[in-house]
């Protein structure tokens, strides 16, 4: 090949044939099939190849290898004019940074990371292996032409497997099936029907609390009251699966808490040879397994089970929510209890405190000589409270029915009969507004006591309500959004006409007085109050001024007591205050907590209070009552003085576990359908 002497370009332009072969000439055998793979149409085609003399490589000379100049062009990173060494250094630096890469996504994934969060990481190795592809020449032959006939033969085998945070719900849940299907093939039962756990996370936490160093195993028990060779058993539900080639290491979350597993191959291989690798192919997060074993802390310090064997106790079909953007939603929560219970410690807490709130409230009360009697739900009137019912049928008995929105009127005539203490805790159903502190159905308790009146009540509230915190908050100063409660006792008393002066300094209006209800009304406008122009007597404005003005702002717990007897048509007369009844109501946190009278023995009282209640609700009224005959009935046998009181539970246990909205401490609250 002749060269001009001057510019050391060539004359005349080589063809794609020459150019490959004059540069398949300098390489070893092995780099020259990888270069000629590469030397394809886009790198050659589209570009005007100008070769310049280059001196011969050291290692092409040393290898006797008949070589020709050095071709170069004006693309001097092509990698057709790289050096082997070049070349092959390129290549493993790629092949690292996919290694690398390829660590780092499974460990996102082992954590949980979303589907969204994921793709940028999984374009990064994509690149990365286009790159090395490119490199190297793999992806370069051109594809075979298919056979019509006969067509390709299927190979058998598995699909290559879909990573999980690219599959759908109903292609995670066909997956999880399948391997419902695979154990059951092999005569394994992917739905136990009995396991026997020893100890549970926070019983292992508590022995083992201060034990044993890192990497140190108990392989005797002997922290534990089990015997020596007795094998630990836990059982649960898996959280978190991290599996490394022949080690796998699991969350294990059982109701008090979290525990984790490792699982050794050659460890369970010495009872199961298959069970290491059934353990990898069959489980998923979500799945409920048993596992018997010891304990040992790993080298981090992790009290850890070192499973000996392991078993399916039941299958999920479904996964748990994403561990970062997945049961988020409040609605999802509500109508998703159980998801939220799963994934949410904080919800399972609440539910305990619940729980352990009641069956102090039960003990305490029993302990006092009190006596649970449950009375009917279904009632044929409405009663012992203003508020719209739910109305039902009955059809063999050929009914009108109502749900009780109250307990009240059923325990009285439970004293007459000749309990002097009952009490029932129950669901009441009203159909009413729902907001954060109200739900259609809610439970209380509501409790009567002979022979006492409501200063009596006042004490036995405040003994019962500090008597829960202590058991369930292990205080009596707790918590509250913003606020510091405080349920230190004596709580501050103070009666409704006063705490309405605190707002409005000339609110002073007899309640007897009917011509001050103008005067009542204006005063209340002025002050801020709406719709009192609806009241009809100066104790409904007193009530509405009170509601309004004073409730919101009683944050620690105070005793509200004397109200206008309007309001109060089962309460009696306040022994020494004409227009007013010994009743109080308990607020805290701006919300009324308890209810209570010196409840009315007299007949014809009562009977003329029922009456204009029905007078009322035949004006439409939807929240008052009709006269109850069976109840005037059983007054008129002689109900001893009485004390009553009603505490409404929810919004009990919304201020002992710090909880906002009255359907965080509600399991399943009323919800419209989902759209």
């Amino acid at each position: 090949m002749k060269l001009a002497s001057d510019s050391n370009i060539i004359s005349r332009r080589p063809t794609k044939v020459m150019v490959s072969t004059l540069l398949l000439a300098t390489l070893r055998p092995a780099a020259r099939t990888a270069a000629a793979f590469s030397f394809s149409s886009r790198s050659i085609a589209s570009t005007v190849v100008r070769p310049t003399i280059s001196s011969v490589s050291l290692q092409q000379q040393q290898c006797g290898i008949f070589t020709a100049p050095r071709i170069t062009t004006g693309y001097h990173n092509s990698r057709l004019f790289s050096t082997t060494e070049d070349v092959s250094a390129e290549v493993t630096s790629i092949e690292e940074q996919i290694a690398t890469k390829g660590n780092q996504i499974r460990a996102l994934k082992d954590d949980g990371i979303s589907k969204d969060d994921l793709a940028p990481h999984i374009t990064e190795l994509l690149a990365l292996k286009a790159k090395l592809a490119d490199l190297t020449g793999e992806a370069a032959p051109a594809p075979k032409k298919k056979k019509k006939n006969p067509p390709p033969k299927k190979k058998k085998g598995p699909a290559p497997k879909k990573d999980e945070s690219e599959m759908s719900i109903n292609e995670l849940r066909e997956s999880r099936l399948a391997k419902v299907a695979a154990m059951r093939d092999v005569g394994a039962e992917p739905y136990a029907y009995v396991y026997d756990p020893n100890r549970t996370a926070s019983q292992l936490a508590k022995e083992y609390d201060g034990k044993l160093e890192p990497g140190q195993e108990d392989d005797t028990n002997e922290f534990t009251t089990l015997g020596e060779g007795e094998e630990i058993a836990v059982a649960g539900r898996i959280m978190a699966r991290r599996v490394f080639g022949k080690l796998a290491f699991y969350t294990l979350q059982d109701e008090t808490g979290t525990i984790q597993l490792q699982f050794d191959k050659k460890r369970l291989g010495e009872r199961d040879a298959d069970s290491f690798k059934n353990l990898k192919a069959w489980t998923d997060s979500g799945d409920i397994i048993g596992a018997k074993g010891t304990i040992r802390r790993t080298d981090k310090g992790e009290l850890t089970l070192y499973a000996k064997e392991w078993t399916m106790l039941t299958k999920s079909a479904m996964p748990l929510p994403d561990k970062y953007h997945g049961l988020t939603d409040i609605s999802k929560r509500y109508r998703n209890r159980h998801l939220d219970l799963i994934v949410n410690p904080s919800v399972r807490e609440t539910f305990y405190k619940r729980a352990k709130i009641t069956s102090s409230l039960r003990r305490q009360l029993d302990d006092k000589g009190f006596l649970e009697i449950e009375t009917p739900v279904l009632h044929t009137q409405p009663g012992g409270a203003e508020a719209k019912p739910f109305e039902t049928y009955h059809n063999s008995m050929d009914m009108e029915l109502t749900l009780r929105i109250a307990t009240e009127l059923h325990l009285k005539r439970l004293i007459i009969g000749g309990f002097p203490r009952v009490y029932e805790l129950g669901r009441i159903f009203r159909n009413e507004g729902i907001s954060t502190r109200h739900n259609p159905e809610f439970t209380s308790v509501e409790l009567y006591q002979a022979y006492a009146d409501y200063d009596d009540m006042m004490d036995l509230t405040e003994e019962l309500i500090c008597g829960m915190a202590s058991e369930v908050c292990d205080s009596l100063t707790i918590p509250y959004g913003d606020h510091t409660i405080s349920l230190e006792r004596p709580w501050r008393r103070v009666t409704m006409h006063d705490i309405v002066k605190e707002e409005i300094p000339d609110f002073d209006f007899d309640l007897n007085d009917p011509s001050t209800l103008d005067a009542a009304k204006t005063a209340a406008s002025a002050a801020g109050v709406p719709d009192v122009h609806k009241c009809t007597s100066v104790g409904y404005v007193l009530n509405a001024c009170f509601e309004e003005l004073c409730e919101p702002k009683l944050i620690q717990p105070t005793y509200v007591i004397d109200y206008p007897v309007e309001v109060s048509p089962l309460s009696k007369p306040h022994r020494s205050k004409e227009g007013i009844v010994e009743r109080f109501e308990l607020f805290a946190t701006g919300r009324e907590m308890a209810n209570s009278f010196s409840e009315l023995t007299d007949p014809v009282d009562q009977r003329e209070r029922f009456e204009a209640q029905a007078e009322k609700k035949a004006a439409g009224d939807e929240e008052a009552c009709d006269v109850d005959e069976e109840f005037l009935s059983a007054l008129e046998q002689g109900m001893p003085p009485t004390g009553g009181l009603g505490i409404g539970i929810d919004r009990l246990v919304m201020l002992l576990t710090n909880s906002p909205s009255i359907r965080d401490v509600i399991a399943f609250p009323l919800l419209k359908p989902d759209a």
